[in-house]
């Protein structure tokens, strides 16, 4: 199973420099789980940047692979996570998830560069 991270899916809607390192994870959308706190942070963006057309068309997107919703469960080890690892709310939810359903996170963010078993690449500008 496979968690895109945010920041890898603006990389790939953008055709970022990176962008062949998250296509993969993403198109197999069998294996791909969209915790719903990527929902939020990828539906904001892309209403800002590029409107509700676009953005609809990402959701729809998103919506290919298994939704997977913040409950009581995942939001207590969130908390944990977020301790343990000194990591933001977004990206412990995003972790706690990954690790409840045995996933790979696939992310250029460096909060989750030394974490072992995430697929990490430095962003290039």
């Amino acid at each position: 199973m496979n968690i895109v991270d945010s920041c890898g899916w603006f990389e790939y809607l953008s055709d970022g420099k990176n962008a062949k390192f998250f296509e993969n994870p993403l198109l197999d959308t069998d294996k791909l789980l969209v915790p719903t706190i990527l929902l939020y942070e990828v539906t904001k963006k892309v209403l800002k940047e590029s409107g509700e057309d676009k953005a609809l068309q990402v959701i729809s997107l998103m919506y290919q692979g298994k939704v997977i919703e913040l409950d009581c469960f995942l939001a207590v080890k969130a908390a944990k996570v977020s301790l343990d690892y000194k990591i933001p709310f977004a990206d412990s939810v995003i972790l706690a998830t990954s690790l409840h359903h045995k996933a790979v996170i696939w992310t250029q963010d460096e909060h989750f560069e030394k974490i072992k078993g995430i697929k990490y690449i430095k962003k290039r500008n």
